[in-house]
């Protein structure tokens, strides 16, 4: 998800990190175990359900094909569901911050794997989205100790355009109002892969910038 390093240290460590507020609103420290990061776990154990529902039905685009999309799209919108909670109760926390993207990479990597491998996606545009996407999280976790990366306006735009274009291949409603839906379906995930290669140039490009200003003591 986005890519712009903006904070230039992590909250001091505390002994208990599950100890604090788990859903009410206030200034005192968060559990790591709060109800917005039990969402987000909640959707990284959704993701290999709805991947084994995909590639269950095989590309027949029945009953399951139908449950599995709106599996995915479930399971994505409370990604809007956690972080509304989050920054609306002050919930927010390092542990969120991570988890939150990774649950996301697992949930589109998954859908984009199990479209390339019934034939539906060409596997050149999941590996483009899958290296950018988690060369960044790598990186993340690289610099953790030092710096939390959160996501940035670009990166949350680009995840929503993914979710979107994802969700448009998963839902077979070519089926129903006919082809042209298909032309649809690969003009929003152009977009997505372009945003998603852009933001990624853009995330390094600011990386870069913040090493060197930190190297030189600015």
């Amino acid at each position: 998800m986005g890519d712009q390093p903006v904070s230039e240290s992590a909250p001091p460590h505390r002994a208990n990190a599950f100890r604090g507020r788990m859903i009410r609103k206030g200034d005192t420290p968060a559990s790591n175990a709060n109800i917005a990061n039990i969402i987000t776990v909640v959707r990284i154990f959704l993701a290999p359900l709805f991947i084994w529902m995909l590639l269950l039905d095989d590309g027949e685009m029945g009953l399951i094909r139908y449950l599995a999309a709106a599996l995915f799209i479930f399971a994505i919108v409370t990604d809007t569901v956690d972080g509304q909670l989050a920054r609306g109760r002050n919930l927010i926390t390092n542990v969120g911050i991570i988890l939150d993207p990774i649950a996301d990479k697992i949930l589109t990597g998954g859908a984009l794997v199990a479209l390339s491998i019934l034939g539906e996606l060409p596997w050149w545009i999941t590996i483009l989205i899958l290296v950018r996407e988690f060369g960044i999280t790598i990186y993340r976790f690289a610099v953790l100790s030092k710096v939390v990366v959160p996501a940035s306006r670009g990166g949350k735009l680009k995840t929503v355009l993914q979710a979107v274009a994802i969700s448009l291949f998963l839902v077979p409603l070519f089926t129903v109002l006919g082809s042209w839906v298909l032309w649809l379906n690969w003009f929003v995930m152009a977009i997505a892969v372009v945003l998603t290669v852009y933001t990624g140039i853009e995330y390094l490009w600011q990386a870069w910038r913040h090493t060197r200003k930190t190297n030189s003591g600015a």
